[in-house]
């Protein structure tokens, strides 16, 4: 895996996380600027996952398996959109806290990617 895209795409999760934080402790439901940072946040966990399928195709591997690796590769890029669905439901500040929640755990998701490819 490429690092500084792994770093990117964690520090986009966390500073997304904060932005919808700092709505919830308002008491604001998530907004159209909201769904503009979950979508770049988006992009970039893309990235990671085009990343991640070139250089399996290209015969690397990853030292604590693949099928997990896949699985958290997966499942990284679907925090974020799951998150912003759940929050489209819940029009109230705790669909900020959802889209921040969800934002929390694609920040953990990319530390164990790191590791499970041999970071």
């Amino acid at each position: 895996m490429l690092d500084a895209l792994t770093v990117a795409v964690a520090v986009a999760a966390l500073a997304l996380a904060a932005w919808c934080g700092l709505a919830a402790y308002r008491d604001q439901p998530t907004k159209d600027w909201h769904f503009i940072g979950m979508a770049v946040v988006l992009l970039l966990a893309l990235a990671q996952l085009v990343v991640g399928i070139v250089r399996l195709a290209a015969g690397e591997r990853p030292e604590q398996g693949l099928a997990i690796f896949i699985a958290y590769l997966v499942g990284a890029f679907l925090a974020v959109p799951a998150a912003g669905f759940l929050s489209l439901t819940e029009r109230t500040r705790w669909g900020s806290v959802t889209v921040s929640a969800g934002a929390v755990v694609l920040a953990v998701l990319e530390v164990r990617l790191y590791d499970i490819w041999g970071g």
